[in-house]
């Protein structure tokens, strides 16, 4: 395959630097989804881990090399999940951390960054307005900046879930992968096409926040003014050029769904698989509701990517009735 950024063998050595605690998270046929989607699907479940996403893969490689150099400190931007990850690896290992959020962001994720000991800044704005500020902190205290998915560690850990996948599961016909800022895409794409190639990598962005989709369909960066979608963990508007990159040569398709779709995706992993995931863990059950003839018959692999969500925003979520 075309080279990336990343490498195979950094990814295997990868996993000496992570907590097992992230490591061999389950992956499973689940059955009692096939009947409402009419292929195979088989669940890769990132939440089983004391931060609830996958974002501790990443930073956990962040965290160790920083904890064996001279800088003790990092920040970091954050919708919430990294955030959490960054906390608590940097905790760990003794970092400073400090987090930029949006004050809109989901408040649990918020609650939580600060129960890890990091200390937490809000801006107003969006995601976008989050990074700034993160910047020009790293600049003015001469600190280590963490950017999810430029940073090579958060793409190379979130690319052990693609090794665990393809050393586990029995064949499979494709992966449907959440695509944010793209490490997860980039990373678990990677693995996929290098050692299953001929298994689909198929990226799901929400309709309302579709910059990366859009960048990697016309192979250029196109940016958004705004982001307009439940799935927060997962609303950019400035995709990053090195990551566009590596995305158009590890993924076969990039997909946009309702968020009509996410929501039934979420309530279907609820009432068949028994799981409560935030809404970017539910777009590639959202992908097949879409386009089930593209999918019947096949195995589909899903990332359920995280589980930190706002309570009453969920149960409002899964309980309305279904358009």
């Amino acid at each position: 395959m075309p080279e990336t950024r990343l490498d195979t063998a950094r990814i295997r050595a990868a996993r000496r630097e992570i907590d097992p605690v992230f490591l061999d998270t389950p992956l499973y046929r689940c059955e009692a989804l096939e009947p409402c989607l009419g292929c195979a699907v088989s669940i890769k479940l990132e939440t089983a881990n004391p931060i609830r996403s996958f974002k501790a893969r990443g930073t956990e490689l962040v965290a160790s090399r920083l904890a064996d150099s001279a800088s003790r400190a990092v920040v970091c931007a954050s919708a919430g999940n990294l955030g959490q990850a960054l906390a608590w690896s940097g905790r760990r290992r003794g970092l400073d951390v400090t987090v930029v959020a949006s004050r809109f962001a989901t408040r649990v994720k918020l609650d939580r960054i600060r129960a890890l000991g990091a200390k937490l800044e809000l801006v107003d704005g969006d995601h976008e307005t989050a990074r700034e500020r993160a910047a020009a902190i790293a600049r003015y205290d001469r600190i280590r900046l963490v950017e999810d998915s430029l940073d090579i560690e958060t793409c190379e850990g979130a690319a052990t879930i693609g090794l665990e996948l393809v050393d586990t599961a029995p064949s499979f016909d494709a992966v449907l992968i959440a695509l944010g800022g793209g490490a997860l895409a980039t990373g678990v794409g990677h693995v996929v096409k290098a050692l299953v190639p001929g298994a689909e990598v198929i990226c799901v962005q929400p309709l309302g926040a579709p910059a990366l989709t859009l960048s990697w369909r016309q192979r250029r960066v196109v940016t958004t003014d705004s982001a307009d979608t439940i799935a927060d963990g997962v609303a950019g508007r400035h995709p990053i050029p090195a990551v566009l990159d590596d995305l158009l040569l590890v993924a076969d398709d990039a997909v946009l769904v309702r968020e009509e779709s996410i929501v039934a995706g979420m309530r279907l992993l609820l009432n068949h698989a028994g799981l409560v995931v935030e809404p970017s863990a539910a777009l590639g059950i959202a992908a097949i509701l879409e386009d089930p003839d593209r999918f019947a018959g096949r195995h589909v692999v899903t990332i359920v990517c995280g589980s930190n969500v706002d309570v009453d925003a969920y149960h409002r979520w899964v309980s309305a009735a279904p358009r």
